[in-house]
């Protein structure tokens, strides 16, 4: 489509010639012409000056050398740019309609219209699934769980699966049933192989609008709130309640138990073992108010030279000491070091 055209359709301002054609997005480093690009962190705003792009999408303040390169100025960029990939690509068509005869979904299941089951899909018994979804190959959704509407389900997830529930007794495990179910809210997406356990009482739930990375495990009776991002290889025990637009980056885990409040960041590779107060971010294991977190990640850097000061303070401690014993070296033995 034309340039104007595209800037109309994404409610960006045009600074430049609309009459350029565009045929799809790309990133900075790897756009050509015809191609639209965007910047939203500002870290990269030099590329902006290199970019063979035909057009770039930026903040209203953003500046440029190039007198030659039409600029479309929109608010929030990345956002922008998620709808110039829609106009200009738009999304996965399906190879099928509705469900495909190699899914199987269980006579007392219900599956809502324009729902769309690939090969190899499993929907068990009082299974509910909402209209305008997808359901990629081997998804499995155990029985009596409920999906909602407009909800991705990627290759390989599995939905209501029997939660880590066991009681020892005389040294030997004995299972709990799991009696519960689990309910995935509207809009919500999951990545491939996403596991969601069941509930051992009342149900596991996933909150409207979340997204989720791959290889994400949930534990029974988990309450995820609404809008959450989920990066990716994340682990939550059973039984937590995370508030909503919660964030946890790539490889953080959180404990079983535990309340996190509405709008927390957690940083990668982070552990979440005590309640986290809602509005604030954190890092490290365990995870600590971000300030904190950043504080203890320089000085963890920085060990094996704190040591070795730490010990020729000491030496010369004990060098000044009149019996050469100090209450760190009572024996005034020389360090085995």
């Amino acid at each position: 489509m034309k340039l104007d055209e595209l800037a109309r359709r994404i409610d960006a301002t045009l600074e430049g010639d609309g009459s350029i054609d565009v045929t799809g997005c790309c990133g900075l480093d790897d756009a050509g012409p015809g191609q639209v690009t965007f910047l939203s962190n500002p870290k990269y705003q030099q590329k902006v000056d290199t970019t063979h792009a035909s057009a770039v999408i930026v903040a209203p303040g953003v500046t440029t050398a190039r007198t030659d390169l039409p600029l479309l100025r929109a608010r929030d960029p990345y956002f922008a740019f998620r709808n110039a990939a829609v106009a200009l690509h738009g999304f996965r068509q399906h190879p099928h309609r509705g469900i495909h005869p190699r899914a199987f979904v269980d006579p007392t299941a219900s599956v809502g219209e324009n729902t769309v089951l690939y090969p190899g899909v499993y929907v068990g018994s009082d299974v509910k699934v909402g209209r305008d979804c997808i359901l990629y190959a081997n998804v499995v959704v155990y029985d009596r769980c409920v999906i909602g509407d407009r909800v991705i389900l990627h290759a390989g997830c599995s939905i209501g699966q029997d939660g880590f529930g066991h009681a020892t007794h005389k040294g030997e495990h004995h299972k709990i049933p799991q009696t519960g179910n689990t309910i995935i809210e509207d809009d919500v997406e999951l990545g491939a192989n996403c596991v969601v356990d069941r509930a051992t009482l009342g149900s596991t739930i996933i909150g409207k609008g979340s997204k989720f990375g791959n290889l994400i495990n949930i534990g029974h009776g988990t309450k995820v709130g609404a809008h959450a991002l989920f990066v990716g290889l994340n682990g939550v025990a059973g039984s937590t309640t995370i508030g909503h637009h919660c964030t946890l980056g790539g490889q953080s885990s959180v404990a079983g138990h535990l309340n996190l409040g509405s709008y927390v960041t957690v940083g990668s590779q982070s552990g979440v073992y005590t309640n986290l107060a809602e509005k604030a971010a954190y890092v490290g294991v365990p995870a600590v108010p971000l300030a904190r977190g950043r504080r203890s990640m320089v000085l963890v850097t920085q060990l094996p030279e704190l040591v070795t000061r730490l010990r020729e303070l000491e030496r010369a401690v004990r060098a000044a000491a009149p019996d050469g014993n100090t209450p760190s070296n009572p024996t005034g033995k020389p360090d085995a070091d």
